[in-house]
């Protein structure tokens, strides 16, 4: 962790601050519409730092999926160098990285969540294959779990065992967007499905067809390994919402947004029969407005309960004092 000695080396200027959380700030309305709509009701001071965790997210996958497959690996070992050098308390130049130090370090964000992050791309770069379900969450754990759990340390909690339910959050999201993207990642010679689920529903075989068009004979099992995916999903989505309560009111409005919105990706699946194969699945802007004000009205409704509870146990969010780790601390099963 950076110590105080070093905190003149992540200063950053006021204007250049500004540029930071600009440009951040338009890389996630680049790339994610459902978080940015999300983030619009944090908290100011939540929501630039949120911002900042995410660019970097975003910037670590551009580097290693924009890069040629034989440079991939060569694009996370820079990563890996990097992110050492972050917490090594180092100047950066890159004003991302720049701000992202100041965000590591205003809110003790332990190193294992950005580095198992980085270890989540890895095992796309090196071609895992997922025999099991526990391999897919680790995978899921890896790249989505850890965003959620460094987001914690942003917004804060009242009590640390609500990282459990934020890993969980994650994987629940990370669960949804691998069925909706089945097609998109065939095309890429991935399948994030387990051999154990596809061999459930009698197509066990169908990882050796990667790299050819999608096997006929797969298509209709292939719904039903989609359908299990989000069971699965739908249980680490009911455990993350237990942590929600654990949140300052309008940081949980904005997870509660984020979550309904990847929640309504896996509900037009099913109204798809759970056919991954007939077109990416997207929530239109009027559905997600629409869940921003469900979002809304529930945070409206349980006021009544955070009052209740501030009172009997004070209930100031603060900076996790401690950190979990995957499989001990967030399965559930």
């Amino acid at each position: 962790m950076i110590g105080p000695a070093e905190l003149s080396l992540l200063a950053l200027t006021a204007t250049e601050r500004a540029e930071a959380i600009d440009l951040c700030r338009r890389i996630i309305a680049t790339h994610s519409k459902s978080f940015a709509l999300a983030s619009r009701v944090l908290p100011a001071w939540c929501r630039d730092q949120a911002a900042v965790v995410y660019a970097w997210c975003r910037r670590a996958d551009d580097a290693v999926d924009l890069a040629p497959p034989s440079e991939q690996p060569q694009a996370l070992a820079r990563l890996r160098l990097e992110l050492r050098s972050i917490y090594d308390g180092a100047p950066q130049d890159d004003i991302v990285l720049a701000a992202f130090q100041q965000v590591v370090e205003r809110n003790a964000i332990p190193f294992e969540y950005p580095d198992e992050l980085l270890a989540g791309m890895e095992m796309d770069v090196i071609g895992y294959e997922y025999g099991s379900m526990e391999d897919l969450l680790l995978y899921c754990y890896r790249v989505a779990s850890t965003v959620g759990l460094m987001m914690s340390h942003v917004m804060g909690v009242t009590h640390d065992g609500a990282l459990r339910f934020a890993a969980h959050m994650g994987m629940a999201m990370q669960l949804t967007n691998i069925c909706r993207d089945v097609a998109e990642d065939w095309e890429l010679g991935r399948l994030y499905i387990p051999d154990s689920v596809l061999a459930a529903c009698g197509i066990g075989d169908l990882r050796r067809a990667l790299g050819s068009s999608f096997p006929d004979h797969a298509r209709v099992p292939i719904t039903d390994a989609v359908a299990r995916l989000l069971r699965e999903a739908d249980d680490y989505y009911r455990s993350g919402d237990r942590g929600l309560m654990a949140l300052s009111w309008r940081c949980a409005l904005g997870v509660r947004a984020a979550r309904k919105v990847y929640a309504a990706i896996g509900t037009e699946l099913a109204r798809r029969d759970y056919d991954p194969l007939r077109g990416r699945v997207f929530v239109s802007t009027w559905k997600k407005l629409g869940l921003l004000a469900g979002s809304a009205w529930d945070a409206l409704r349980e006021l009544p309960a955070r009052l209740l509870r501030r009172m009997r146990s004070g209930g100031e969010t603060r900076i996790p004092e401690r950190s979990v780790s995957f499989p001990d601390d967030v399965q559930i099963r």
